[in-house]
């Protein structure tokens, strides 16, 4: 394991800091809607065209095909720049993509890699289904197969962004007689086919706004040529979709919280005083803080130094995933407490109150911290099941 960076990656990381200087936008990302939307695929456009939009995608595909290392000191650059999250984008750059990539034929790629890589078009994820989020294999949401049709009825939930998605990953069922982990076809859907009704799903974090949806389908027709892999083989399609949100696609929100840590420094050294971060609870709070985010750091430079040796990404990945999703909770959390009383408004422009209340999420989404260690115990520590 090579934890070193190269002259040639300093060089890069230069050239990836002056571009980002001179390109990243300032003012405000909007927070919802048509704006939103069209500001990051904006951003995401002007990232294509500078040359910088998958960094690590093969050039085949329309991106640099440099090794992962480069595209970890991209995310690092990109965080301490402040270029905006652009979290639109991230389940078809993340999600998507890599999986079309791995698993979709010739003309899948031909058609959606480029759209995704240059900004044209946003996906959602139409996994989860009520009563059956965590164990995705129960999934119920069904579909028929018609001709060259697949005919899909059922609902999807915690759907973000769809109301503003051109495309989604969709997991249906396709053999209900089959074994829960069998019968199940991974789809690209087209979100402006008849038969698909959104509805907005409020949470306290966005009053009056929404991210969430609850989607429904009712006799929805998607064409068998949108079945990514083979029909009844979705769920190892899947895995390699969560796969890439657990592993490589993390990488960019680690980086980020670091960040976000050196703020709550600099807050805390402001507020309660340097004396305060020396001696009082707050101060031992941040160091070991520090020091768990520099474990993180270092489990993801041992990721990458992995996969660039030729080693897979494995179920290892959970391992980072149950420790920082809870890293992100302990981190929020000291931000109330070095604010203080003032914790209890809710400002319209807030940096710090909303991400902490939207924080509790982090050990449910994409796998709860208990799905997680089962994989670690199952298959990184070889328990019985």
């Amino acid at each position: 394991m090579n934890l070193d960076f190269t002259a040639e990656d300093e060089a890069f990381r230069a050239e990836a800091r002056a571009w980002l200087n001179d390109n990243v936008p300032r003012g405000p990302r909007p927070t919802e809607g048509q704006a939103m939307r069209a500001f990051d695929l904006a951003w995401q456009r002007a990232q294509y065209d500078g040359g910088w939009a998958g960094v690590s995608w093969p050039t085949e595909y329309g991106g640099r095909g440099l090794e992962l290392t480069q595209q970890l000191i991209w995310y690092e650059e990109y965080a301490r720049s402040g270029a905006p999250e652009a979290a639109l984008l991230f389940v078809g750059m993340n999600h998507a993509a890599p999986t079309i990539m791995a698993r979709g034929n010739e003309a899948q790629k031909a058609f959606h890699l480029p759209k995704i890589l240059k900004g044209e078009v946003a996906w959602s994820q139409g996994f989860s289904e009520p009563n059956n989020g965590s164990d995705l294999a129960g999934l119920t949401t069904k579909a028929v197969i018609d001709g060259d049709h697949l005919v899909v009825n059922g609902s999807k939930i915690w759907t973000s962004n769809a109301h503003l998605s051109d495309w989604q990953e969709l997991l249906v069922r396709t053999d209900p007689a089959a074994p829960k982990h069998k019968g199940i076809s991974w789809a690209i859907c087209d979100m402006t086919l008849p038969g698909i009704e959104l509805r907005p799903i409020m949470i306290m974090t966005a009053p009056g706004h929404h991210h969430f949806n609850q989607v429904f389908y009712t006799d929805v027709r998607i064409p068998l040529a949108n079945v990514v892999g083979e029909i009844n083989d979705g769920w190892s399609v899947a895995m390699s979709t969560l796969g890439f949100e657990r592993g490589t696609a993390s990488m960019s929100e680690q980086i980020r919280y670091g960040v976000v840590l050196e703020k709550l420094v600099d807050m805390a050294r402001e507020r309660l005083g340097e004396a305060a971060l020396k001696y009082d609870e707050i101060g031992q709070r941040l160091a070991q803080l520090r020091a768990e985010h520099a474990a993180v750091r270092a489990m993801t430079y041992m990721i990458v130094s992995r996969s660039a040796g030729g080693g897979a990404m494995g179920s290892e990945a959970s391992l980072m995933r149950a420790f920082f999703s809870q890293l992100q909770q302990r981190t929020r959390r000291i931000a109330l407490d070095i604010i203080g009383s003032d914790s209890l408004e809710l400002p319209d422009v807030d940096p710090w109150i909303r991400p902490y209340l939207r924080s509790f999420s982090t050990t449910i989404a994409a796998g709860t911290s208990e799905i997680q260690r089962n994989i670690i115990g199952e298959r990184v520590l070889g328990l019985p099941r």
